[in-house]
């Protein structure tokens, strides 16, 4: 199994970066989120010119966020300075879109849009459209020797997927899966639709025994003797993701993209928190989204761990004694996880390396 580190992209995230290479985390995973994150591709940048081993992904980006050729030029550019060690994560955007009070884009837009930057990342014309015109393009500095971008070293795309329609989306144009918030037991099922739709598409997916490479995204704390999940130090590092169960409910409740997360109590409650809390910032009624999603798998907003679930850490997160913890590594590696994404969030990365590196990475 390989062990990746995510990060909400931060500029110096290159730094810790560097002790996680020195630690033995293979992969390096960046979020595409604007409103709350650094630019994604200049963190990827930096990053890229301090490691050397790293593979260093998106984690994940959206297509509404820049139009294909300028995904595929910016891919290809970190390429150019990280040869073969770079992966394009590319998903219908949870957080980037719930941000700016949007719903997740159709799945259908995003298997167009994979489409164009794979044929741009293959040197190929691709038929581009902006409302009604239609023009052939083409990344033309393709030459790797004029410096700009590379295309030699292939770039896989890998899709972000949960519900059946983005599976299904894996198997037509992935060379990989990345998924979030499922149970070991759940992963060979989910798998086995993304498989269908392959065999559907006429496709396979190369070595890894005929399976996508399977990217799973968490994150974790191993526990001090005598600390509890509750501990103050275990909320700042778990806390930020957890509580996106609740910010997910209250969207689902709105009419919203929750994931499947539904609690009408839940999302009533953090409701009249938001509206709280937004009362005090003088924020207005219309935008009630931007303060649900401020911190958002970042840090806790002034009370907000109240609606940190306890009982669900050990279940979403890698938190537990040093033997918990590795157990259920154990448990991810046997359905068939080939990648385990842990978040760190910024300013604490460095502790969960330490952590990861001494208890886990090279134990299981």
């Amino acid at each position: 199994m390989h062990f990746g580190i995510a990060f909400p992209s931060y500029v110096d995230a290159w730094r810790d970066c560097e002790v996680a290479e020195a630690a033995g985390f293979s992969h390096a995973w960046f979020y595409d989120t604007q409103l709350l994150c650094s630019d994604v591709y200049a963190t990827m940048a930096l990053a890229a010119e301090h490691t050397r081993t790293m593979v260093l992904g998106t984690l994940v980006a959206i297509p509404s966020n820049r139009i294909a050729p300028v995904t595929a030029s910016a891919i290809a550019t970190i390429n150019a300075i990280a040869p073969g060690r770079v992966i394009l994560g590319v998903g219908t955007g949870f957080t980037g879109r719930n941000t700016m009070g949007l719903p997740p884009l159709s799945v259908a837009r995003l298997v167009g849009y994979v489409r164009q930057v794979r044929g741009l990342l293959a040197g190929e014309d691709v038929l581009f459209r902006e409302g009604k015109a239609e023009r052939w393009i083409r990344l033309l500095s393709r030459d790797r020797r004029l410096g700009c971008v590379n295309l030699d070293d292939p770039i896989p795309i890998h899709l972000a997927a949960n519900a059946r329609k983005a599976l299904a989306a894996v198997g037509e144009v992935g060379d990989g899966w990345i998924t979030v918030a499922l149970p070991p037991t759940a992963i060979p099922e989910t798998r086995d639709a993304i498989l269908a739709a392959a065999r559907s598409a006429g496709r396979t997916f190369d070595g890894r025994g005929g399976r996508p490479y399977t990217t799973l995204l968490t994150t974790g704390c191993v526990l001090r003797p005598g600390e509890s999940h509750g501990d103050a130090r275990v909320l700042r590092r778990v806390g930020p993701v957890v509580v996106v169960g609740a910010h997910a409910m209250w969207e689902s409740a709105r009419g919203g993209h929750g994931f499947g997360f539904a609690n009408e109590e839940v999302a009533a409650a953090y409701g009249a928190y938001l509206d709280a809390y937004a009362a005090r910032r003088g924020s207005p009624s219309d935008r009630r989204y931007l303060e649900a999603h401020e911190g958002h798998m970042m840090y806790l907003k002034p009370g907000e761990e109240a609606f940190v679930q306890r009982d669900l850490i050990p279940v979403l997160t890698l938190t537990g004694e040093p033997a918990q913890v590795r157990e259920r590594v154990r448990a991810f590696a046997d359905a068939g996880v080939d990648n385990l994404a842990v978040q760190a969030i910024p300013g604490l990365a460095r502790e969960l390396i330490e952590e990861f590196g001494r208890e886990v990475i090279g134990r299981v």
